[in-house]
């Protein structure tokens, strides 16, 4: 039987360069889709899952970060006063509970890998979901606790991957597909290849990697001796190629929708797809874009 994933990882030390001077005193996970912070849908997405221990890699300028996740008592109190029960109820649904959350830092930008392996001591010996959160996942079903379904009766480590236009390869890690994995379960499959952004002719698919993982703690040691690699940093997916050898990988195919929210195209579809699928709100905003488009 597979060890219960029961921790998360989230990276969450990025600059946020793509959006200055948004990002020069907020960080770029605190930017917000409709009215709740990017970091926020991945940890709800990860809650879902059942994750128990969420752990951010943070970096300079993240505090604030550790604060959303903290409760916030004169706030509390003014709404309570003001029967603002709604937003205090939601504040406090949000909250992850109490002893549940780890902050570590990475004090370089060197790379995802790296900002993995900064939480090592942390995810210990056993395997963990790791979820970046600039890719902002909407579905009827949660990513990640589909990955876990999976992740029962495969063991091993999981891929979340999803279709790309076959020329659009070259800006992606692309998985080759092997045999179906048991169990009946629906797009998975064995991973046989994992490749850095392959020309559209070289390509072993048009599956690439979204951005969601369960993974062995055996990729720690391996990220420890890590050698630099594309963009002189140390690249988790160097890792997982490795780790290949000795375990085995198996892909989720994810349907739904993927926001990059790390670019600005990405971010701002996010917001009007999901503001679209607000009843509170859906009426009048796509009457405000029916406007705007009308110019």
């Amino acid at each position: 039987m597979a060890q219960p994933i029961r921790k998360a990882v989230f990276p969450v030390a990025g600059l946020g360069t793509r959006f200055l001077p948004a990002t020069k005193a907020m960080p770029k996970e605190m930017l917000t889709v409709v009215d709740r912070p990017v970091i926020q849908y991945a940890v709800d997405e990860a809650r879902a899952a059942g994750i128990e221990h969420f752990i951010f890699v943070t970096g300079r300028n993240k505090g604030v970060i550790e604060d959303h996740f903290d409760r916030q008592f004169e706030l509390e109190d003014t709404l309570e006063k003001r029967g603002k029960l709604e937003a205090l109820d939601e504040l406090r649904r949000d909250l992850p509970p109490p002893g549940s959350t780890s902050f570590t830092r990475q004090q370089s930008p060197l790379g995802l890998g790296h900002a993995v392996w900064c939480a090592r001591e942390l995810v210990g010996n056993e395997p963990f979901a790791l979820l970046l959160p600039d890719m902002v996942m909407k579905a009827k079903n949660p990513c990640l606790a589909d990955m876990c379904k999976l992740y029962e009766s495969t063991g091993g480590n999981i891929v979340s991957v999803e279709q790309c236009a076959p020329e659009l390869t070259s800006r992606y890690g692309i998985v080759g597909i092997g045999d179906p994995a048991d169990g009946g379960h629906d797009s998975a499959f064995k991973i046989n290849e994992m490749v850095e952004k392959p020309q559209p002719d070289v390509a072993p698919s048009n599956l690439f990697i979204n951005g969601r993982y369960i993974l062995q703690p055996e990729v720690f040691d391996i990220l420890s001796r890590q050698e630099a690699g594309a963009g002189g940093e140390i690249q988790i997916t160097d890792a997982m190629v490795e780790l290949m050898e000795t375990q085995s990988f198996y892909a989720h195919e994810f349907h739904g929708q993927t926001f990059d929210c790390g670019s600005k195209v990405g971010f701002l579809a996010a917001n009007v797809a999901f503001a679209l699928d607000r009843p509170d709100i859906e009426a009048d905003f796509r009457e405000a874009i029916e406007l705007i488009l009308e110019l």
